[in-house]
C-alpha cells in the first residue's frame, strides 16, 4: 500500500508536509505506521498548482528518501494546492509512468489501494476509456484506469457521481473476473480549485484517511496518516465517505458506488 498527503489553503512550502515534520511523508516512505507495508520505496510523485491551470508534475522511480532533487524542490516551491505520493506497488512495475499523481488536463489524481485481480480483466477495463482520453493511459496501474474512467464519466461536472460510477464498474469487474478484496481505496483528486478525497472498500478494511484544518498554516491537510504527533488534531474520515474541501469548507457525504456506470458509458 502507498502513503500520500494533500494540501489546500494559503500557499505553503511543500517541505512543511513532505520532509519537515517528524513523521513527514518522506519519513513514512520508509516507516509508515498505518498500513501493512511499512516501506514505500517504488517511486514517488508530486503535483502542485501555481499560476497556470495545469499542475506541475515531478515523478521518479527512486525511493523518496534518496532523491535530493525532491527535497530541493519541496524546500523552494510554495503552493496553495499540492498532492504528494510515495508508492508501494501492488504488482505493476516500478516505472515513472506508474508513479502517482496522474494528470489529465487540469486534474490530478492519486490513490492508495487496489482493485482485486486487476490483471485478469485489465484489457476489459481499459476498453472503458474512450478514444479521446486513452492517450493519457501511460502506465499499467489500476489507479490510472480508475482515474481515466472517472474522467470519462463526468469528473468535471459531477466529481462524486463520476468517481462512484467508476469505482462501481471496477468493483463489478473484479467481482466477476478478479479476486477479493475487490476494492480498497483512498484517493485524492483535484481540478485546481477544490480538493476531493474518498475512503471506500468492498470489505471492512478501508485504507486509513485523516484530515485537519491548520490554524497556523490556514488550510486543509488530507493524509493517509498524520505527519505529526498531535493525533488529537486529526479527524479520521469514516469508511464509505466522499470529502470536498474548498476555502474553509469541508463537506463529507456518503460514498455509495452504483452500477449505473456501464449504461452511461454505452450511451456516451
Amino acid at each position: 500500500m502507498c502513503r500520500w498527503a494533500a494540501w489546500l489553503g494559503e500557499p505553503l512550502f511543500i517541505s512543511e508536509i513532505l520532509s519537515a515534520p517528524a513523521h513527514s511523508l518522506i519519513h513514512q516512505s520508509r516507516e509508515a505506521s498505518k498500513c501493512k507495508t511499512a516501506i514505500n520505496a517504488d517511486g514517488f510523485g508530486l503535483a502542485w498548482y501555481g499560476e497556470r491551470p495545469e499542475p506541475g508534475l515531478y515523478r521518479d522511480v527512486y525511493p523518496a528518501w534518496s532523491d535530493p532533487n525532491l527535497r530541493s524542490i519541496a524546500q523552494q516551491v510554495k503552493s496553495r494546492l499540492f498532492m504528494a505520493h510515495v508508492r508501494a506497488s501492488t504488482g505493476t512495475a516500478t516505472s515513472r509512468n506508474n508513479c502517482h499523481p496522474f494528470v489529465q488536463g487540469g486534474w490530478s489524481f492519486m490513490h492508495n489501494g487496489q482493485i482485486g485481480g486487476f490483471d485478469q480483466f485489465r484489457r476489459h477495463a481499459e476498453q472503458l476509456i474512450p478514444d479521446d482520453l486513452y492517450p493519457h493511459r501511460k502506465g499499467a496501474t489500476d489507479s490510472e484506469v480508475l482515474f481515466l474512467i472517472a474522467s470519462a464519466l463526468g469528473l468535471d461536472a459531477a466529481p462524486q457521481a463520476a468517481m462512484e460510477q467508476a469505482v462501481a464498474l471496477l468493483e463489478q469487474m473484479s467481482t466477476e473476473r478478479g479476486i477479493g478484496p475487490h476494492v480498497r481505496c483512498t484517493a485524492a483528486f483535484t481540478d485546481g480549485r477544490a480538493l476531493y478525497a474518498v475512503r471506500y472498500a468492498s470489505d471492512v478494511f478501508a485504507p486509513s484517511l485523516f484530515y485537519q484544518w491548520s490554524e497556523v498554516w490556514q488550510g486543509w491537510a488530507v493524509v493517509s496518516e498524520p505527519y505529526d504527533a498531535a493525533a488529537e488534531n486529526w479527524i479520521e474520515v469514516p469508511k464509505g465517505s466522499f470529502c470536498r474541501f474548498e476555502g474553509r469548507d469541508c463537506v463529507i457525504s456518503t460514498f455509495a458506488p452504483t452500477h449505473r456506470a456501464e449504461d452511461l458509458l454505452k450511451s456516451a
